[in-house]
């Protein structure tokens, strides 16, 4: 049986792909690094090849065999000693391990960008996959590098190749290990390291909904199209209540001005960068945090089937899981 290639598999999306795909049947071989924990993949019956998106040859006996490949790595920090390094993963990475597929054939090719290279407005509309921004209006090295990563895409399936672009909002749910950014505000909600809070938004979505998705897609997106992968839109004064209401944790009083968020986070990117660590309060975060990431799921409901479950189980789940597993010793 042809293998299905998943990268990033050992990370919190691409595990939770990987997984389904093998609760499916198929041969999966996950893309891993040499420093890569395999604890994601624990307990799935899967083949691991040891490679780097930036090595072409290991790409190429990654990809050797394989019918399928599901690009879900990504090089996600809103912070970064050498922001260069991003556009290399992101970019070069996507470039490299496209060229290979190509070269080999591949029947179809699984992209994972993000919903952060959509163009949000201030007054909070929900945007649709034709929404998309501009790289110069993009805040931040990771949205840019993923949007130029999205360009690479296109030009690819304008040439025919059968790629389909998802765009996943803000995914929640068990094994959220780095944490993401979204996990830890879940963390820091549960350690009471969130005294206050700002006016902002975000589409949440269970990371099971976003994994079936990305099998959707695969079966039944049409090359070169993007598909949102979404949940609910919330503000995160909702999400902390809903946090409150599984823990019986307080909710943040402090509603903090934007201008204040942003002084903060100025300060602490500063201080991080001169002391080489990643800051508390990322100025990019910050800044995004100015527009409501509020998303519409129509497109992928209509031509994928795509029907997202309510998040709050999603949430518990989260919840769980880092009390389960050590987290809250920190």
């Amino acid at each position: 049986m042809p293998k299905i290639l998943v990268t990033g598999g050992t990370g919190f999306v691409g595990s939770h792909v990987a997984r389904r795909l093998c609760e499916e049947g198929f041969a999966v071989r996950a893309l891993t690094r040499s420093t890569s924990s395999l604890d994601a993949l624990e307990s799935l019956a899967l083949e691991t090849v040891q490679g780097d998106l930036r090595d072409v040859d290991s790409l190429r006996r990654a990809v050797s065999g394989c019918s399928s490949v599901f690009h879900v790595a990504a090089d996600y920090r809103l912070w970064a000693r050498d922001p260069r390094d991003l556009y290399r993963n992101n970019v070069d990475g996507t470039k490299n391990l496209l060229q290979v597929a190509a070269e080999a054939n591949v029947e179809r090719f699984v992209y994972t960008s993000t919903v952060g290279t959509l163009r949000f407005t201030e007054d909070g509309r929900p945007v649709a996959e034709n929404d998309v921004a501009t790289l110069h209006s993009l805040v931040g090295h990771y949205k840019r590098s993923k949007f130029l990563a999205e360009q690479v895409v296109l030009r690819y399936a304008a040439d025919g190749f059968p790629v389909v672009i998802v765009s996943p909002s803000t995914p929640v749910g068990e094994g959220d290990r780095k944490p993401t950014a979204t996990g830890k505000m879940i963390l820091d909600f549960l350690l009471g390291r969130m005294p206050a809070y700002i006016d902002t938004g975000l589409n949440l979505v269970d990371v099971q909904d976003v994994a079936e998705g990305h099998l959707l897609a695969w079966r039944k997106g049409c090359a070169g199209e993007r598909y949102i992968l979404g949940g609910c839109n919330m503000s995160l004064r909702e999400i902390l209540e809903s946090l409150a209401s599984i823990t019986g944790l307080p909710t943040p009083k402090i509603r903090l001005p934007h201008w204040a968020a942003l002084v903060a986070g100025a300060l602490d990117t500063g201080l991080a960068s001169l002391l080489g660590r990643p800051p508390r309060i990322p100025l990019e975060a910050v800044k995004m945090a100015r527009y409501k990431m509020y998303v519409s799921t129509e497109k992928a409901r209509r031509e994928l089937g795509y029907d997202p479950s309510p998040v709050e189980p999603a949430l518990v789940r989260s919840v769980e899981w880092y009390r389960g597993n050590g987290y809250l010793r920190m």
